[in-house]
């Protein structure tokens, strides 16, 4: 399975809308250079579905790449049927989902600005396993864990 990068942001403080960049590079175990999410954790890269903002955008909220917070928008993929562990790449950059959706506390900028947020609900986070650089038109590749590593899959994540 594959899909085509429609976007890449970032933001430079957390709780904000992300903006569209023309490419950025990624640092193993690390995240995005330059966004406030990067850091020693798990959640340093944060995808969507294309798909997912259109939809939304047909209820007439009108949001543009990064108002979700998401540093990947990503045509072909619904993030959140694949399974933790799922890894993804591109030529360069490899990447480990880690998680499927988040609790909003805050109610993030976009929350504040039309009342919802499709993020908790489909966004998925990911680690970098190897870093490089990605930009908008590359080719994201699926590749799914060996069923052996699903048993042990939590029911929700």
């Amino acid at each position: 399975m594959q899909g085509v990068i429609k976007a890449v942001c970032i933001s430079e403080e957390k709780g904000t809308e992300k903006h569209p960049v023309e490419s950025a590079h990624l640092t193993a175990h690390h995240g995005i250079d330059g966004d406030a999410h990067a850091g020693p954790w798990h959640r340093q890269v944060s995808l969507l579905s294309w798909e997912k903002v259109e939809e939304f955008n047909r209820r007439g909220a009108q949001v543009t790449d990064g108002a979700f917070g998401e540093n990947l928008l990503v045509s072909g993929i619904d993030f959140r049927s694949l399974p933790i562990g799922t890894v993804f790449t591109t030529e360069q950059v490899e990447l480990r989902l880690t998680q499927i959706g988040k609790e909003c506390h805050s109610h993030c900028a976009i929350f504040q600005r039309v009342g919802s947020c499709i993020m908790p609900h489909e966004g998925v986070f990911a680690e970098v396993l190897r870093g490089g650089t990605v930009a908008p038109g590359e080719i994201l590749t699926v590749h799914l864990p060996p069923a052996d590593d699903l048993k042990n899959q939590p029911i929700d994540a």
